[in-house]
């Protein structure tokens, strides 16, 4: 199995290299990403420049390649310019300095670099860990490819994008893996207000979650209990029900 391996922490982030190491246990490895931090760029893509991809080196051999554009920029050009010749057969973003749970996921650039593995029709996983100044990159990767391996050998994942989150938790002790939806209530909608040296009023976002989550159990539940979750996501944001009952509103230019 030929795996492409991005992220948005940049190429020479501590989740990548975990990652990368377990992810060898499953098939052949191949790291193009972002060469800063991409955090939050969600699906951006590159058009107005160029991409420059530049060959990062290891042992004397090449080992990545850094990309100076988004994760989905990684993704899109790995697929269709970089590995046209030999395809790969799972995408796998991470693993993500911070959850990417709930709505987060329309931010995430970790998301966003598996949404363009989905695209192409290749089965793809985001995963992300719990922030901590002393995350356990190593041990989230031990779950990250357990869970990865299995996703791959079933039939019914192939094409499909799948979203993986762990908390802090499960890498100190054994953990749950839960099967759930993304949580959908609001967060993340405060600012703090500060003044620069000049006296100019600035804002830092502060990205809180609800003080009471809601009662259906999603990821956003799950992991507050300190069980790992996966999610499965369509990128088909059409409200076919609706759009099917709004034949019938008589609507006419």
């Amino acid at each position: 199995m030929r795996i492409l391996l991005t992220n948005d922490d940049g190429v020479f982030a501590p989740g990548l290299a975990a990652l990368e190491q377990q992810l060898r246990h499953l098939g052949e490895v191949i790291v193009i990403a972002p060469a800063t931090e991409q955090s939050g760029v969600s699906h951006s893509i590159t058009f107005l420049t160029p991409l420059v991809g530049k060959s990062i080196h290891r042992d004397g051999r090449h080992w990545a390649w850094a990309v100076e554009g988004s994760p989905a920029d990684c993704v899109k050009l790995a697929i269709a310019e970089l590995l046209r010749d030999n395809p790969v057969d799972l995408v796998v973003s991470g693993i993500n300095n911070g959850l990417n749970a709930g709505i987060n996921v329309l931010y995430s650039g970790t998301v966003a670099a598996a949404i363009e593995g989905a695209f192409f029709g290749t089965t793809s996983v985001a995963v992300s860990l719990e922030y901590d100044p002393d995350a356990d990159f190593q041990s989230a990767a031990v779950i990250a490819k357990k869970i990865i391996g299995g996703i791959a050998k079933h039939p019914a994942s192939k094409g499909k994008l799948f979203n993986l989150n762990i908390p802090t938790a499960a890498t100190q002790s054994p953990a749950e893996l839960q099967i759930v939806p993304m949580g959908l209530a609001q967060y993340g909608n405060r600012y703090e207000k500060r003044q620069d040296p000049g006296g100019r009023d600035y804002y830092w976002a502060l990205w809180e979650e609800p003080s009471e989550p809601p009662q259906e159990k999603t990821d956003i539940t799950e992991l507050r209990k300190g069980n790992v979750t996966l999610t499965s996501l369509q990128f088909d944001m059409t409200n076919h029900p609706l759009t099917d009952d709004m034949e019938g509103w008589g609507l006419k230019l």
